[in-house]
């Protein structure tokens, strides 16, 4: 039995190697660097956004307090927070931003690059072959002992900031926004389930608070 699982490992290893091709980092405003990975003909950051202003240099606020999220939302002013509001958590998984933060006209993402849309997200999912084939290959490097600058996606499960301001999913999903909008008060994002071991997206609230990943442009 040990024997098929080593054999199954690096024939997964062996097959998503040949899938992803690691490239040069990004830096963000705040000095962070993002290493990349080109998947297709995208160019992921290989790792979620961790910044703390916009590109034009003005402070997104860090919110902490559940009515202070929610009334945020309300407002629909940008905000973030890391989760579980423990900043050790965010040199793991990054800062989980509500939907205005993603989509305000100063811009998230680092020059260069923007965050994920629905269409190019499912593009990526589809293209490493969908539902469980997607999400073993999205989250493999996530669950490997080895760093993350190791070939793959680096889907780690770093949960989500509800539309109640309370704190869901850490260690057993992760969430990332899309920048595609659906209506005046919910966004789709996708969802990495470690448990069942898929990824779909959803439709939910604007308020909510998630990991985002970028591309580099094209």
């Amino acid at each position: 039995m040990n024997k098929i699982k080593v054999i199954f490992r690096c024939l997964l290893i062996a097959s998503t190697s040949a899938i992803f091709s690691c490239t040069s980092g990004v830096k963000d405003i705040d000095g962070n660097i993002y290493k990349t990975v080109k998947i297709d003909s995208q160019t992921w950051f290989l790792e979620n956004l961790n910044v703390s202003r916009f590109r034009n240099g003005d402070l997104i606020p860090e919110v902490k307090s559940a009515e202070e999220w929610v009334k945020s939302g309300n407002e629909r002013k940008p905000a973030w927070c890391y989760i579980d509001n423990n900043s050790g958590n965010g040199k793991k998984f990054g800062k989980l931003y509500n939907w205005y933060a993603v989509t305000d006209p100063r811009l998230l993402a680092p020059e260069g690059s923007h965050v994920a849309t629905d269409v190019e997200w499912a593009k990526m999912i589809n293209y490493l072959g969908g539902g469980i084939s997607a999400a073993l290959k999205i989250r493999m490097t996530a669950l490997s002992e080895k760093s993350s600058d190791q070939n793959g996606f680096s889907g780690s499960p770093g949960g989500c900031r509800n539309h109640f301001g309370g704190f869901y999913g850490l260690d057993s999903f992760g969430y990332w926004w899309s920048a595609t909008g659906n209506t005046s008060v919910a966004s789709w994002m996708y969802v990495l389930n470690y448990v069942k071991c898929d990824i779909n997206s959803f439709n939910n609230y604007n308020i909510y608070g998630a990991s985002v990943r970028c591309l580099q442009d094209q």
